[in-house]
């Protein structure tokens, strides 16, 4: 075997390893060229992820929409009202509280909105369910006087509207039944 000097090892390690570099460099641009082969079972790229849930919400101007046309209506009327939209988990999306509207008027119209929403049906309609259930009134955060109209997207609640003030809940009732219209337009 022959002794080769520090200086020729030396360069044939070199080059040995720029021979390996531009293999492995060509090896990798001819894969980034090719498209990968797909594999086998292998979800669309476009799956959501499992236990995912898409609901249909409320937009914020649909709300304001909804809110103003209760409001308008109301005021049409000579009324002084509060107006609350809340969405699907009964989180209130927008509140108007009309000029000389009760101090109360505010937090019933929330109130309403989320009752209507949570059991999705009129509030005058729930006020009935107490004569078989009276203790539904201790849930937080509900109030069954007539005032609030559920919003539907495809026979599921994703909204309601809920008015206070005007001297009884079946005019309550009236305008947001107005703002739910409104939405239609």
């Amino acid at each position: 075997m022959k002794n080769f000097t520090a200086k020729t090892r030396v360069a044939t390690v070199v080059g040995g390893l720029a021979v390996i570099g531009a293999a492995t460099t060509g090896a990798l641009a001819a894969n980034a060229a090719t498209p990968a082969a797909p594999v086998a079972n292998a979800a669309p790229a476009q799956a959501a992820p499992k236990g995912l849930v898409q609901t249909t919400h409320l937009s914020i101007a649909a709300a304001q929409k909804a809110a103003q046309a209760a409001l308008d209506a109301a005021e049409k009327a000579g009324q002084k009202v509060s107006v609350a939209v809340v969405d699907r988990d009964g989180n209130t999306i927008v509140t108007l509280r009309g000029d000389g509207a009760g101090p109360q008027s505010y937090s019933s119209a929330e109130e309403k909105a989320f009752t209507a929403v949570a059991w999705n049906a009129k509030t005058s309609e729930l006020t009935g369910r107490l004569q078989q259930a009276p203790t539904l009134k201790d849930i937080k955060g509900t109030l069954f006087l007539a005032g609030a109209v559920p919003v539907d997207a495809n026979n599921a609640p994703i909204a309601a509207v809920g008015v206070a003030g005007a001297p009884s809940g079946a005019q309550d009732e009236t305008f947001a039944q107005a703002g739910v219209d409104a939405l239609g337009k």
